[in-house]
């Protein structure tokens, strides 16, 4: 079955960075488009950055030239390098994966705050 795992989360001080990972099983990977989104407290789930299967990037206008999405097809593994970090970017990020259905990770907390 279809899994998906993300890693990387914690607790960084504003203006600091992240790299947040998951990796994927269950599927080809390289054959799919990756996505991250994140859910603050309180908020709806929201769209962060996608990546398709050709390494396309995309990204929500609230973290564009702060964050970048990236892919290792070999290791079955995404990743969002988060810079610049502010303290609205405190959330649970999870990556997805649309089959038909969609597969969410567990998801990972991300806490910026002094």
């Amino acid at each position: 079955q279809v899994q998906l795992a993300e890693s990387g989360g914690g607790l960084v001080q504003p203006g600091g960075s992240l790299r947040l990972s998951c990796a994927a099983s269950g599927i080809i990977f390289s054959r799919y488009t990756m996505r991250w989104y994140r859910q603050a407290p309180g908020k709806q789930r929201e769209w962060v950055a996608t990546i398709s299967s050709g390494g396309t990037p995309s990204y929500a206008d609230s973290v564009k030239g702060r964050f970048t999405i990236s892919r290792d097809n070999a290791k079955n593994t995404v990743y969002l390098q988060m810079n610049s970090l502010r303290r609205d970017d405190t959330a649970v990020y999870y990556c997805n994966v649309a089959l038909g259905n969609a597969y969410w990770g567990q998801g990972t907390q991300v806490t910026v705050s002094s």
